[in-house]
């Protein structure tokens, strides 16, 4: 039997089960002294049957004018006899048997006291020195029918109780792990980005320590990831000014100097200089990914947005064409706009960055709140495309993008509760690359 794993389960297993045990083995117990009880009664009862019985067997007996003539009493009226008796001489000779004795039940005697065969209990006196015996005989099945009616009557009332005793228990397990499963259900609730104290009111003393431990946890981690995030958006905000103001001084020493190969060297330096400015805008787009309000009150169509960031690209790489589909109804999700401007510009620039030939960066908007990008390219390998979201991860060697386009989007996926599914190829191909994010419904504007 494999044990639940479930803390309410187990206690309410174990409970009923230590409950249901110690009721039968009440019940054995009690119905053990109860047996021994009743041997004792039915003991006595053969031995005061036989000392009644006796005296006037010796009177009857001793009255007869013909001795050694065996009698058997009559009977009234037709009736289950539980004792019977047996009167004999000092020769063995039956003097007087009740009405439904059979010989071969009484063994000779052997002296006074008790005896037992396989089918009776026999209890042995005797008078006018051992001349004259009595052998009172009780059936053993009469003692198991009547112990059998005692169990009976003790095992009726478990049968109600301990059904009932199993309900108490559980019902008790449940009102007492109710703060437990509160807890709990409010830490599997929370988004990835949510790490605000988890309330513990009500909790048994031996999960507060539990509460307390994940509650500071959670706070070392917030101010661990806004330290992070906090150093990431100030080191990106204050590298763009002296980055811009270097760019400009080799624009114009480019201008100034008729050297070529000085001019080389400086057309070199202004193209660092770039990818380090492009750099320092995904770090700020990763810091506020990672930490912003990615979520509004209200739904608002994501149409007018996607048109935007489209539109952009398309004027900054005109030879990397793109082939747009919306829906004519309005596409609507509470994701931030300018998160949402954020995620499609970067799958965008993304497809646009590593696909291959002349073919066409695919956008898609379906109505259901998915926004596809597809490039064309080579497949990617499935080992590589699981670390694919991750910081500084490209998929070409050759690439020269930054490798924080994919992890802005999954960190925006995963702050907003949504979904982001990367697939290589792409669905319906051999090749390609597919990105698909599915964004959070929301609730609809009045």
């Amino acid at each position: 039997m494999r044990w639940p794993g479930s803390l309410q389960a187990r206690l309410a297993l174990g409970l009923g089960l230590g409950l249901t045990l110690l009721w039968l083995a009440t019940a054995w117990a009690t119905a053990t002294i109860l047996r021994g009880e009743m041997n004792e009664v039915f003991d006595s009862a053969l031995e005061e049957t036989a000392q009644r019985i006796l005296p006037l067997a010796v009177m009857d007996i001793i009255g007869r004018e013909e001795q050694g003539v065996s009698q058997r009493i009559a009977t009234l009226r037709s009736h289950e006899e539980l004792f019977t008796y047996i009167v004999r001489d000092d020769q063995d000779r039956v003097l007087l048997r009740s009405h439904g004795t059979e010989d071969v039940v009484f063994p000779a005697f052997d002296g006074m006291g008790f005896r037992q065969t396989k089918t009776h209990r026999l209890y042995y006196d005797a008078a006018l020195q051992g001349t004259i015996t009595i052998t009172v005989a009780e059936p053993l099945s009469h003692r198991a029918d009547v112990a059998r009616e005692a169990l009976a009557g003790l095992a009726l009332p478990l049968i109600l109780v301990i059904p009932i005793s199993l309900l108490g228990v559980l019902v008790i397990v449940r009102r007492s792990l109710r703060p437990v499963r509160r807890f709990s259900r409010a830490l599997a609730s929370r988004g990835a980005r949510d790490l605000s104290e988890v309330g513990d009111s009500n909790l048994p003393n031996e999960i507060l320590p539990v509460a307390e431990a994940v509650n500071q946890l959670l706070d070392r981690l917030r101010r661990t990831l806004e330290a992070e995030r906090n150093f990431t958006a100030n080191a990106a905000h204050e590298l763009r000014t002296p980055v811009a103001a270097a760019l400009a001084q080799t624009q114009r020493l480019m201008t100034e100097i008729p050297d070529p190969a000085v001019g080389q060297r400086a057309g070199e330096i202004e193209t660092a200089l770039k990818r380090l400015t492009r750099l320092s805008e995904k770090l700020m787009q990763l810091a506020r990914a990672e930490g912003g309000r990615l979520r509004r009150e209200t739904a608002a169509d994501l149409r007018p947005v996607l048109r935007m960031v489209v539109s952009d690209l398309e004027g900054i790489a005109k030879e990397k064409r793109i082939d747009f589909e919306l829906p004519d109804d309005p596409v609507l999700s509470d994701i931030d706009p300018d998160t949402f401007a954020i995620l499609a510009r970067n799958l965008i620039e993304n497809a646009q960055r590593h696909g291959t030939g002349d073919a066409p960066v695919r956008v898609i908007l379906t109505a259901d709140r998915v926004l596809c990008v597809i490039n064309d390219g080579p497949a990617v390998p499935p080992e590589t495309l699981t670390r694919l979201a991750a910081r500084f991860e490209r998929g070409q060697a050759i690439s020269e993008g930054s490798g924080l386009g994919l992890s802005i989007a999954k960190a925006i996926a995963d702050g907003a509760q949504a979904t982001l599914t990367l697939q290589s190829p792409a669905p319906g191909r051999a090749d390609g690359f597919a990105a698909s994010f599915k964004a959070p419904i929301g609730r609809q504007p009045d």
